[in-house]
């Protein structure tokens, strides 16, 4: 079956290639193609599918890293109690700008992810497969014509997903699949009690296209190979993105404990001023402690950070920390799904405080604004988008404090925002002040407080705002209601 040229990274790896097998010499990996560089694949039963992820402690991919045997045995429990035959999803929503591992699977290789799949489907038991891809993905197009190609124990079938950064949560993955709109549910529930189905939910064993596809290499090569590489707790290899601020990404396959100077020294690159580890719901490091980094949840966790989604940014010296993660912090603010407190006004308050603090001369007090902000949105939230926006930004006013302090005494560093952290092609509205019109009647922060903060002298303090879907009412009311008619709703993409 021919395929239309995939825009997916190069891939590369150290040591030795499991997932990334054969892509040096396939742009894309068919049934045929994969047969012959993968072997076949086993027939384990339920107890042999349950003690080969045990016996590695086999942990997802995805950035919770949740152990997968504990997972399947809670859904399993929960099929058994109730007689609901459960269901098997595949997140490859994946909705970090900086992440591109679960593209570059289900875009070039769909079968080895599909094979872990379909392990755990027909030793479980399963009634139906859903595979969750982002609209426009590669796997958009892959992953169909992948499940055409092969026998599948069960029903199976591809359900896209609006590409945002909140699409991947979990149980916006559900609520999405079942038709609801894709954002994660106001009240937390396990997928294990109960997930797609509609009026009849059925237990669910959800898991992101890398953990799958683990799994799938572990059952062809067994425990003792498979732990061949890596670290005795976290045996095996990861796949990480590692962002190049002037060329395009790379997917790079490694052992688990791999140090992070290797890395990106096989990827040309300098520590920089610090190095983002674990994408935009991860944290920074400093340049010394990022070379000798372990590359493992343990070793990352030792030092106050995260492997999350596996995503790298090294920022060069010539770029502003401050302004680089306020771009990021606007973005995090309008991708929240507006239905906790933490999303509603803890990030919005923090990602404006962090663009005062980027501009330069600020006030001591913002700076106190911004970590009250992610203090209180921390622990707070209906899912993890508060916890990990604030981790980003916390740490990144750690690692970059003497550029923090150049903010507060001054102009700032002097170094432009060269835009290296990536962001997605702007998008959504923005709502925009006419300062020849305003004159500071304040109303705007009435009737938009989540969007409109007034300075010292009673005027907004930033003349343009990133808006989030949630948020469109309470600007369409400002605009509307501006008895100066100084606001301006600007739609983008």
């Amino acid at each position: 079956m021919r395929h239309a040229p995939l825009k997916l990274p190069e891939v590369r790896w150290l040591d030795s290639a499991r997932l990334t097998a054969g892509l040096d010499r396939h742009p894309h990996l068919d049934l045929a193609a994969h047969t012959r560089v993968h072997s076949p694949l086993p027939d384990p039963d339920r107890d042999a599918l349950l003690g080969l992820a045990e016996a590695l402690d086999l942990c997802g991919r995805g950035g919770a890293g949740f152990p997968f045997a504990r997972k399947a045995q809670a859904v399993l429990a929960t099929a058994d109690r109730t007689g609901t035959p459960l269901v098997v999803v595949v997140n490859g929503a994946e909705g970090e700008p900086a992440s591109a591992k679960d593209k570059t699977l289900l875009g070039r290789t769909p079968h080895l992810v599909l094979d872990g799949a379909c392990l755990a489907a027909a030793a479980f038991g399963a009634e139906e497969i859903v595979i969750g891809v982002a609209a426009g993905s590669p796997g958009e197009i892959a992953v169909p014509a992948a499940l055409a190609e092969r026998q599948l124990p069960c029903p199976a079938r591809t359900v896209c997903l609006p590409e945002r950064f909140i699409s991947g949560e979990s149980g916006a993955l559900i609520r999405g699949i079942n038709g609801l709109p894709v954002v994660p549910a106001p009240l937390k529930a396990r997928a294990a009690d109960g997930g797609p189905g509609g009026v009849r939910r059925r237990p669910t064993l959800l898991a992101n296209a890398e953990s799958w596809a683990q799994l799938a290499v572990a059952a062809r090569l067994g425990p003792d190979a498979y732990a061949a590489l890596g670290t005795a707790s976290e045996p095996g290899t990861v796949l990480l993105t590692v962002n190049r601020p002037v060329a395009e990404p790379l997917v790079v396959e490694v052992p688990t404990g791999t140090p992070l100077g290797p890395v990106l020294d096989a990827c040309g690159l300098q520590p920089g001023a610090g190095v983002l580890v674990g994408g935009y719901h991860g944290a920074w490091l400093r340049p010394w402690d990022a070379v000798d980094a372990p590359l493992s949840r343990a070793g990352l966790a030792d030092l106050g950070g995260t492997l999350g989604a596996g995503a790298i940014v090294a920022l060069p010296d010539d770029t502003c920390p401050l302004g680089e993660t306020a771009r990021i912090a606007a973005w995090l603010a309008t991708e929240s799904a507006g239905q906790c407190g933490p999303c509603r006004r803890g990030l919005p308050e923090a990602a404006e405080a962090m663009g005062v603090l980027a501009a330069g001369a600020a006030e001591p007090a913002v700076l106190e604004d911004a970590r009250r902000a992610l203090g209180a949105a921390q622990g707070g939230g209906a899912c993890s988008h508060p916890d990990g926006t604030a981790r980003f930004l916390l740490t990144a006013l750690e690692v970059f404090s003497e550029d923090l302090d150049a903010h507060l005494s001054g102009a700032g560093c002097g170094r432009p925002v060269r835009g290296v952290l990536p962001l997605p092609p702007a998008k959504g509205a923005r709502l925009e002040v006419d300062w020849s019109r305003c004159t500071g009647h304040g109303l705007c922060a009435v009737l938009a407080p989540d969007l409109m903060r007034l300075g010292p002298h009673g005027y907004p303090a930033s003349n343009s705002v990133p808006v989030a879907p949630w948020q469109e009412h309470g600007a369409r009311r400002a605009v509307g209601q501006c008895p100066a008619l100084a606001l301006r709703l600007h739609r983008r993409g």
